[in-house]
């Protein structure tokens, strides 16, 4: 059976020049069927800024108002995701990139308000894997950004960390499926300062020690929360660290296990 690899490249990536060409050029040689997923938080942040838009975060994740929702449709849909396909074609990589919207592929609900307004953000309701399993049995490979939208007209802001989970999760049952986050450190590290501190396997109540001593910062937060829901569902195997634990053996990474 074929495995299939949801990928996730977060905004550092992005923002590097030089590693996001390596990165491409590498997830273009990749054999086995594969989906990409991109964030590019930071970027939109320095539009926004440019544009008099004020950021606002809240446990790593962006509260997205009218004007801040325009911003990441323009850098997210446009910018970055029509960027890396052209790359990827150049790579011969066929790619399709979209947004939730596009094929009605990723449906979400507007985050009910409890303690926080997060404003325009989605949380995800349905994947529509007809339309992935359409493009990845014909050698496309589905580039996604993080947003989806809700049926009624409405694009929403959606956590791309949380989008990639969900995919794997829901093209679990039609294929073998490993999820991984790629990002500029080598893993789950025990020390944000130390590279070498990397805690090669988390499980549950590795995790729960973790969150009690804050070892981990706001922005792994989605990684992890994320990487344990999808293993509880089917998920064969989550993977954290940089993209060289894609395309070598002697890389450092994390490995969620329940």
């Amino acid at each position: 059976m074929e495995t299939l690899k949801v990928i996730k490249i977060g905004g550092n990536i992005i923002d590097d020049e030089q590693a996001l060409q390596l990165f491409l050029k590498q997830f273009a040689d990749l054999q086995s069927p594969k989906v990409l997923v991109h964030g590019g938080g930071k970027l939109a942040s320095r539009f926004a800024k440019k544009l008099g838009v004020e950021v606002k975060m809240m446990n790593g994740r962006r509260i997205t108002n009218a004007e801040t929702l325009e911003v990441i449709t323009m850098v997210y849909a446009g910018k970055i995701n029509k960027s890396i396909v052209s790359r990827l074609q150049a790579h011969q990589c066929n790619s399709v990139g979209f947004t939730g919207a596009d094929g009605n592929s990723i449906v979400s609900v507007r985050r009910p308000v409890e303690d926080i307004d997060f404003g325009y953000v989605g949380d995800i309701t349905r994947v529509n894997t007809d339309v992935l399993a359409i493009l990845l049995n014909n050698a496309i490979t589905p580039v996604l950004c993080a947003i989806t939208h809700d049926e009624q007209g409405q694009l929403l802001n959606t956590n791309a960390d949380t989008i990639a989970a969900e995919i794997a999760i829901a093209m679990s049952s039609h294929l073998k499926t490993e999820l991984y986050y790629c990002f500029e450190k080598s893993g789950v590290l025990s020390d944000v300062n130390d590279e070498n501190s990397v805690i090669e396997h988390i499980d549950s109540a590795t995790y729960k020690s973790l969150l009690e001593s804050k070892v981990i910062s706001d922005g792994m937060l989605p990684k992890l929360t994320n990487s344990f829901h999808a293993v509880s569902n089917k998920v064969a195997n989550v993977y954290l660290g940089t993209p060289e634990m894609l395309f070598t053996n002697n890389s450092k990474f994390t490995t969620i296990q329940l």
